[in-house]
C-alpha cells in the first residue's frame, strides 16, 4: 500500500541556522545545543579540517577549506546565519574573508564568527574596557588583542593559559576557566570579561563568574550563538546563560 503524505515547513519555520566547527572542536556543539533551543529555529553543523596544533600558518589554511564546509551544510535550505566556530582563525583570516569564502556557497546568509559576534555583543552592551583571557601562545593572543583594539575597545586584564594543543584545551577544567576570569577581572578596571576559543568550556560557569566578578563574561561560543540568533530576528531571552541575552544588535 503507498502512503498518503502531506508536508510542512520543516524544523526551521522561524530560522534556519549553519554552525562550521573545527575538527578538533569538542566543545561547540554540546553547548550551542543548549543556547540555541527555541521553538522553530533549526541548527545544522559542518565539520572542517584543523590540526591539534594552533599556529597562525596553520589556522590561516582553513580559508581555503571553507566553501567545502559550507557545502555540506543541508543544500535544500535557506540559511538565515552561518557561523564559523574558531575564534583564532577568524583573527587570523579576517571576519570579512570568513564570510566571503562562506558566501561563495551560501550568498544568502548572513555570516558570522566569534570575533565578529565578540565585537557585535560588546557594542551592544556599551562595553569599553574589555578583560580578556584566552588559551593561546603568545602571537595569537596578540593578533586577538590587536583585533580587538583595532575595534575599538581597551584591554584591561589579560591572561593565557599559553597551550597551543587544541585537544589539551578541551581539556582545561571548568574550575580553571572560572579562576582565570576572576583572576584577569582583578587586575584592573573592566566592564566585561571575554574568554576567547569555543574549545573551553565555559557555558556552566559563566552564570557564576558573572556572580563572583559582578561584571558581564562573554565565551565565543555564547558570542557566536547569540550574535547567530539576533542576525536571523530571533530575540529570544535566555537569561540563564548570562547578561549577553538580554541584549538585542546595537542599532
Amino acid at each position: 500500500m503507498k502512503l498518503s503524505f502531506e508536508t510542512d515547513a520543516g524544523i526551521g519555520t522561524r530560522a534556519n541556522l549553519g554552525v562550521i566547527v573545527l575538527e578538533t572542536d569538542e566543545t561547540l556543539e554540546a553547548e550551542f545545543c543548549r543556547i540555541i533551543r527555541c521553538a522553530g529555529v533549526a541548527l545544522y553543523h559542518s565539520r572542517i579540517a584543523m590540526v591539534p596544533e594552533i599556529r597562525p600558518e596553520t589556522l590561516l589554511r582553513m580559508e581555503q577549506d571553507l566553501p567545502a564546509s559550507a557545502r555540506l551544510l543541508p543544500p535544500a535550505l535557506q540559511f538565515d546565519a552561518i557561523g564559523f566556530g574558531c575564534t583564532s582563525a577568524s583573527t587570523v583570516i579576517g571576519s570579512q574573508r570568513v564570510a566571503a569564502a562562506v558566501q561563495t556557497l551560501c550568498p544568502s546568509a548572513q555570516v558570522t564568527d566569534p570575533l565578529a559576534a565578540v565585537i557585535a555583543a560588546g557594542r551592544a552592551m556599551g562595553i569599553k574596557r574589555f578583560g580578556f583571557v584566552t588559551p593561546y601562545v603568545p602571537e595569537v593572543s596578540m593578533k586577538m588583542r590587536q583585533r580587538l583594539e583595532d575595534a575599538g575597545f581597551e584591554i584591561a586584564g589579560f591572561g593565557s593559559f599559553e597551550e597551543g594543543n587544541d585537544r589539551v584545551v578541551a581539556r582545561i577544567s571548568e574550575a580553571s576557566i572560572l579562576q582565570a576570569i576572576v583572576a584577569v577581572a582583578e587586575q584592573d578596571a573592566c566592564d566585561a570579561v571575554f574568554v576567547s576559543c569555543t574549545n573551553l568550556r565555559c557555558l556552566d560557569v559563566i552564570a557564576q563568574a558573572e556572580a563572583k566578578i559582578g561584571k558581564p563574561v562573554i565565551s565565543s561560543n555564547l558570542a557566536l550563538a547569540w550574535h547567530m540568533l539576533r542576525l536571523a530576528g530571533i530575540k529570544d531571552k535566555n537569561p540563564q546563560f548570562g547578561q549577553l541575552f538580554g541584549y538585542d544588535l546595537a542599532v
